[in-house]
């Protein structure tokens, strides 16, 4: 699972650890016993709603006979516009209503996540429903002249709810003083007729304008349509700025750096003078303008500065790798030797870029990786592997065979690995039957020593930040290569930890304190090794899926059934033949490798000793890092209220609670 869905299923479980189960019904209408068959056909549906093909962001599915069927479907908001992304959002939606919903027969989440998620035990398709609905509104009042506020605001939801009718989703804006406007977002499942969506939102205009007339933005939302409106764009358009940070329920808007709107009249004493209230409005406004002036102009020229420290990284990354001229390669010998980029030469697409074969007039391989215009990676990260890279020679490191510079061109070059990434066998169901546990027990040690060697047998001593099974690649005798050191950070040889405000690696391999503070360290990449070695003997991804009808991970999955005695099923069905001892031990180990504290984590040096003598003792692990604890008995902070209303008014305020962003490889 990459980055992106990874980072979706953290964000989830954090939004019920304090307790955000926002836009939220699960119906009063029936249980299911736990283990029943409709509760399996419920989890089994929506764990794989996310995998069926969708249509412009809807996904419908069925599933099981008579009582036992599930319906369900999922839409992700209109302006989603990666279909990856819309699918990640789903799936996160979708075990998140698993969990606040955990024996209902009906349900639906308008998430945090800017999608929604229903699942019912009747057919709903293109039958309308306004019940039971949710209307959440911000504390916050209107300040400026109600009476003209009303009248923009009603003009411009009755002008949305005729465009949303008719396309199932509409945005809109409209000016409410100079310095603020109104922003406005409606939209209908696809399965309702144009009659039914019309009818759908304005119902729930006239019940916002009951509930919440007045406030500073909220949403109604049901099971066909919702209807929100904000002072801040907080939907993804070209034609607004960027929204800020996600705060409360559902994207609720950050303190505003605005001044508060007045009203547009000026009132005169009977002198025909200003009168003093007045003047206090004119001479604030003064101010906070004098005051708006002046941040602006302290972010444009931090902005700028940045510009021409990224334009001077750029040059010196030429000048910094001249030094490296032996290892430089023409454009146009790359371009010969790859057919000019040829889409059949094309090996796979990474966060660098696209990976092409090619073939020297020498006959030799090389494997060429070319960075994208539109690559989350750049100059940094280039100059950064060609200056490490040169400098690293190991059996069980990817070899750098040079590097091109020319214009707007970066581009790697390195040996051709013939088998691939070790992700395409051990994920594979039928390529992980040609790892038998000899060639996986090599693969576990050779990553080892490639690992030790950054950190102590090198010149350098390099954290990579970046171990994932996709960075390893297997050669013709199936030996790996540990590859893409774009992320890796030097270090001097005593020093023991580094800090960064950049969070950088693909989740699900990368440690705790990583994510949570920015700390990496060499224990940073132990833990990312321990990862994989549980999925090479798994021949599962660290990721969620359901064991036992709960959701878990792979790590939760190894350690339960280490702690119950019963190791042996964690190990990859695949194996049929090998050392039963050897295996338990290399799970042992790689749960040693994922502890939560950093201490209890061993080194490389001690992991590689352990692996190659069974006579050295192992100590107990204790519980890893990301435990997942089960979500059959949700707790009270989990579920709140009432399931049997029909509509619920929730108030919200400003959320303190700060979320890391991480950039996705």
């Amino acid at each position: 699972m990459n980055l992106t869905n990874l980072f979706f299923f953290f964000l989830s479980f954090m939004l019920i650890s304090i307790g955000l189960s926002i836009g939220q019904t699960c119906y009063g209408t029936g249980n299911f016993t736990a283990n029943s068959t409709y509760g399996r056909n419920r989890d089994l549906i929506l764990s794989s709603l996310a995998s069926i093909n969708a249509t412009g962001g809807f996904y419908n599915a069925t599933i099981g006979q008579d009582s036992d069927k599930v319906y369900a479907l999922a839409l992700c908001r209109g302006d989603y516009s990666s279909a990856e992304e819309c699918s990640n959002c789903v799936n996160v939606t979708s075990h998140l209503i698993m969990t606040l919903c955990p024996n209902q027969k009906e349900a639906y989440l308008w998430g945090r996540l800017p999608c929604f998620v229903r699942y019912s035990n009747r057919s709903f398709y293109g039958v309308l429903e306004l019940n039971p609905n949710e209307r959440l509104y911000n504390t916050g009042d209107i300040r400026s002249n109600l009476t003209e506020f009303n009248q923009i605001w009603e003009n411009l939801m009755d002008g949305l709810v005729r465009k949303a009718s008719r396309l199932k989703f509409a945005t809109g804006e409209a000016n409410l003083t100079y310095f603020q406007r109104i922003y406005a977002l409606m939209q209908c499942t696809p399965d309702l007729s144009q009659t039914d969506c019309d009818v759908c939102l304005r119902q729930y205009v006239v019940e916002y304008q009951n509930c919440c007339r007045g406030k500073q933005g909220g949403v109604v939302q049901g099971p066909n349509c919702n209807s929100r409106w904000d002072l801040y764009p907080f939907y993804t358009s070209t034609a607004t700025p960027d929204a800020p940070p996600p705060s409360l329920l559902p994207d609720a808007p950050p303190p505003s750096t605005l001044p508060p709107p007045t009203t547009s009249t000026i009132t005169k004493d009977n002198g025909g003078g200003i009168n003093s209230r007045t003047v206090v409005i004119i001479v604030v406004s003064i101010i906070m303008f004098l005051v708006l002036v002046s941040l602006a102009y302290v972010f444009l020229s931090k902005r700028k500065a940045k510009q021409d420290t990224r334009s001077k990284q750029g040059r010196n990354c030429v000048d910094e790798i001249h030094f490296e001229e032996s290892l430089r390669f023409n454009f146009s010998t790359i371009k010969a030797a790859t057919d000019d980029f040829r889409d059949d030469n094309k090996l796979g697409q990474g966060g660098f870029g696209a990976v092409y074969k090619g073939r020297f007039p020498n006959g030799q391989d090389i494997a060429v990786k070319r960075l994208s215009t539109n690559s989350g990676q750049g100059d940094l990260e280039f100059k950064n592997e060609v200056l490490l890279m040169a400098k690293l020679h190991h059996r069980n490191l990817v070899r750098l065979l040079g590097f091109c510079l020319e214009g707007n061109e970066r581009l790697l070059i390195y040996e051709f690995v013939l088998n691939s990434s070790l992700d395409n066998f051990i994920f594979d169901p039928i390529k992980r039957g040609l790892l038998d546990w000899e060639t996986r027990y090599r693969i576990i040690g050779g990553i080892a020593r490639g690992i030790l060697y950054l950190h102590e047998d090198s010149r350098l001593r390099i954290i990579h930040r970046d171990l994932k099974s996709s960075n390893v690649l297997l050669d013709l005798d199936m030996n790996p290569k540990i590859s893409d050191f774009g992320m890796a950070r030097l270090f001097e040889m005593d020093q023991t930890q580094g800090d960064t405000s950049r969070i950088v690696g693909t989740f699900g391999y990368m440690a705790p304190e990583y994510i949570k503070y920015g700390q990496f360290s060499i224990k940073s990449d132990v833990f990312s090794f321990g990862v994989l070695v549980l999925e090479i003997i798994c021949g599962k991804k660290n990721s969620c899926f359901i064991y036992e009808h709960v959701t878990v991970n792979l790590l939760t999955y190894a350690w339960k059934n280490w702690k119950d005695g019963t190791a042996l099923n964690v190990i990859d069905p695949a194996l049929r033949v090998g050392s039963t001892s050897e295996i338990l031990r290399c799970i042992h180990i790689g749960l040693l490798c994922v502890q939560e504290n950093v201490v209890s984590r061993p080194t490389m040096a001690s992991a590689v000793l352990m692996l190659c003598s069974s006579s050295v003792s192992l100590r107990v692990p204790s519980k890893p890092a990301f435990f997942m604890h089960s979500t059959t008995e949700p707790s009270n902070s989990e579920v709140t209220g009432s399931d049997q209303s029909e509509r619920r008014s929730v108030q919200f305020s400003v959320n303190e609670v700060s979320i890391t962003e991480l950039e996705p490889r």
